[in-house]
């Protein structure tokens, strides 16, 4: 088994570089792990003579086959973690992630297979997020940002990007929770904010929120035909 800096620093380059074109930078690995930009150029060296990355100086850092396939293994069991102690211990979605951090490093991949089983090979953790199957297989959700709906449109919230206890909280007070459905009911193009219907309530989110919230459209939502493109 890796040792847990070299899991941690794996999961981390993972993490960025699904949203940065397969590569993550020293500077945002040094802010993802709160280390020094020095010490994470010296474990990137590492991982590379390990065979687990591909690193260039100045360019930033690319996993190897044998580091992503690592890097899946620890998501996994990251995310059945989360989904057991919310499902079997009760605990809210905005606890389990930091302790899920914890216990993922004792956990080898026999144990977590157990997890998986026994809480019915589920896909997906409580904040929505795909949890790689046993094989490294990671199938993608189609869901699409909230701020990219328009007006009529009738969404169902999928997934949640931005998992802090702050943030969740706040999405709880909202009534924002995975699952919850609303309807598009105003999106001004000049403005980076979109306002939605939930219970009966209309409730209208900035740019930064609205992004951090992936959702599935319905197909029967009805569009006036005079929407406009939305807002970039």
């Amino acid at each position: 088994m890796a040792s847990l800096t070299v899991e941690n620093y794996v999961k981390a380059v993972f993490k960025i570089s699904l949203a940065r074109d397969g590569r993550a930078t020293t500077g945002q690995l040094a802010m993802e792990l709160k280390v020094s930009p020095g010490t994470v150029t010296s474990m990137l060296k590492n991982l590379s003579l390990n065979g687990l990355a591909a690193y260039t100086p100045y360019e930033g850092v690319r996993l190897t086959e044998s580091g992503e396939a690592l890097a899946l293994r620890i998501v996994r069991r990251h995310r059945l973690l989360e989904l057991f102690l919310a499902e079997v211990l009760n605990m809210d979605w905005h606890e389990v992630h930091d302790h899920a951090e914890q216990l993922e490093h004792a956990f080898n991949d026999d144990l977590i297979d157990r997890v998986d089983a026994y809480l019915g090979y589920p896909d997906i953790d409580p904040h929505g997020d795909p949890i790689p199957r046993a094989d490294g297989s990671l199938e993608p959700l189609a869901a699409e940002p909230l701020l990219s709906c328009l007006v009529g449109q009738q969404f169902r919230v999928a997934r949640v990007v931005d998992q802090s206890p702050g943030f969740l909280r706040t999405l709880d007070e909202w009534g924002l929770r995975l699952g919850a459905s609303g309807k598009v009911v105003g999106h001004p193009s000049e403005q980076d904010e979109i306002t939605v219907c939930l219970q009966g309530r209309q409730l209208t989110l900035g740019r930064q929120t609205a992004e951090k919230l992936l959702v599935v459209v319905s197909a029967n939502s009805q569009v006036p035909s005079d929407q406009s493109v939305l807002v970039e």
